[in-house]
């Protein structure tokens, strides 16, 4: 069972694998912030970070409403949980909207971020609205999983400014999107940010509000969660650090942890082969050794038949060279098909190759509303966010029959693609590293596979139908 504490300026729910804690910082006198980090039916945590904005009191009732809300939604989540998230959302909104109506706090509003964690499956699905965050940390690597939705954000996500500039820029709260913006506001999937990953042993999900953002960097809060300490310790590092480097705001953190251990694969010495005598049979057992005074006795005592047979043979591929000559020159001349990249997939592919931090966003104005692929895309990168404005991926005439728009690596491990479409490919999208892709309002119309994994063994498995690609020619198509 979690436990709730509530002390001078904090509040604390705290279980063993999850834990919230809030805190009115040092400048506030009061707190608009507040998180829900408890378990849900039987197999899921919640996980919520709510922060109030409006004036006084306002963002408060703002935030409480919202967290009700929520509460009412976990009791029964349903069996789509992305849908159920943004119904919650919308009705949210609108509560929020109807006691503004009532002529206080007229300016009251929220962001949040929801987690619905599924440990016993690995996964959690996520919605989103505002400037609260949700991280994921694996593999000691903190990869910020939500968008930042303010003009800020946008700037620090798309690598025009950098993580300490947005941290201190005077637009910094000014928001896209919040709950009570409008009561007929659009709450509906393009409005929320929502999507599902992977939550693999060991893995450590952080939500938090912009309290603790604006105040320490990712660094910083790296270091804390990989620190060897419990939940509890970690959250309070976390509220200590932000108030340490100025605690303006209020401050939330939520923690929750896949418990189960790490898969770890043993290390074993490779197998030394001999090498096999003969190569264009793998399987043909190695041939026996034969004495060579044996061998000459017989060869000698054959000699005659030997003379004939060469002849014969001598005949019979002067007959079989003729009779291809023949049939070569009345055949036309076939020119095979050179695929040549056209401008803008090659600016495609060098961006992704150079692109200077995580987040590369296509902008129509540098690849259009849709990029011809002559070949294959391939991707080789530890972590990547590809942000489309509903791109197009279409094959060019020479396209290779069968092969994948894009091909990931098994250096890739945080991949993500938002809001994207492929046409027409028999193959979309070929995943080494099965863990390593989350899509977000991805299309694939009329692609026969529109996603395969590659095992060790070099097999596949695929969605929407069965695909074979052997892992060597993958491995040559990354180099």
């Amino acid at each position: 069972m979690p436990i709730l504490l509530i002390l001078k300026n904090l509040t604390i729910i705290m279980a063993e694998h999850f834990y919230g804690i809030t805190d009115k910082g040092k400048l506030r006198d009061n707190n608009e912030d507040t998180f829900i980090a408890e378990p849900v039916t039987n197999k899921l945590v919640a996980a919520c970070v709510i922060d109030g904005v409006g004036g006084y009191e306002g963002g408060e009732v703002a935030a409480a409403i919202a967290r009700t809300t929520l509460l009412d939604f976990l009791k029964k989540p349903g069996p789509d949980l992305i849908k159920g998230m943004i119904d919650a959302f919308a009705l949210a909104n609108e509560k929020i909207y109807k006691e503004k109506a009532n002529g206080k706090n007229k300016s009251m509003a929220c962001v949040l971020t929801l987690a619905l964690v599924d440990a016993n499956n690995n996964k959690f699905h996520y919605a989103h609205v505002g400037d609260t965050r949700l991280y994921l940390l694996r593999d000691n690597t903190l990869v910020k999983v939500t968008k930042d939705q303010s003009f800020v954000g946008f700037l620090e996500d798309s690598g025009r400014i950098t993580e300490e500039a947005a941290m201190a820029h005077p637009k910094r709260h000014e928001i896209n999107k919040a709950l009570g913006f409008a009561e007929q506001a659009p709450v509906n999937f393009d409005y929320v940010e929502t999507g599902e990953s992977p939550f693999l042993p060991g893995d450590m999900i952080l939500l938090c509000s912009d309290g603790l953002t604006d105040m320490i960097g990712s660094a910083e809060i790296t270091n804390i969660l990989l620190n060897k300490t419990k939940l509890q310790e970690k959250g309070t590092q976390l509220i200590e650090a932000a108030n340490k480097a100025g605690g303006k705001d209020n401050i939330t953190a939520v923690l929750v942890q896949n418990h189960k251990a790490p898969i770890k694969q043993k290390a074993t010495k490779p197998i030394a082969l001999k090498k096999n005598p003969n190569p264009e049979n793998e399987d043909a057992p190695p041939r026996r050794a034969i004495e060579v005074p044996s061998l000459l006795k017989q060869t000698k005592n054959r000699t005659g038949l030997v003379t004939v047979l060469s002849l014969l043979c001598i005949a019979l591929l002067g007959a079989l060279i003729w009779m291809w000559w023949q049939g070569k020159k009345a055949e036309p001349a076939i020119l095979p098909i050179v695929s040549v990249p056209n401008e803008t997939e090659t600016r495609f592919q060098d961006a992704i190759n150079e692109a200077p931090n995580d987040t590369l966003v296509l902008y129509d104005s540098l690849f259009g509303s849709a990029i011809t692929l002559t070949d294959t895309i391939r991707i080789d990168r530890d972590t990547l966010y590809i942000k489309g404005n509903n791109i197009n991926f279409v094959k060019d005439n020479s396209f290779l029959k069968g092969g994948p728009a894009m091909v990931f690596s098994e250096n890739c491990r945080h991949i993500i693609l938002d809001s994207l479409s492929f046409n027409d490919f028999d193959l979309a999208l070929l995943v080494a590293n099965e863990q390593s892709l989350r899509l977000k309002n991805i299309r694939f119309n009329n692609c026969k596979i529109s996603l395969a994994y590659l095992f060790s063994k070099g097999d596949t498995s695929s969605v929407n139908g069965s695909f074979q690609y052997p892992k060597r020619q993958l491995k040559d198509s990354i180099k």
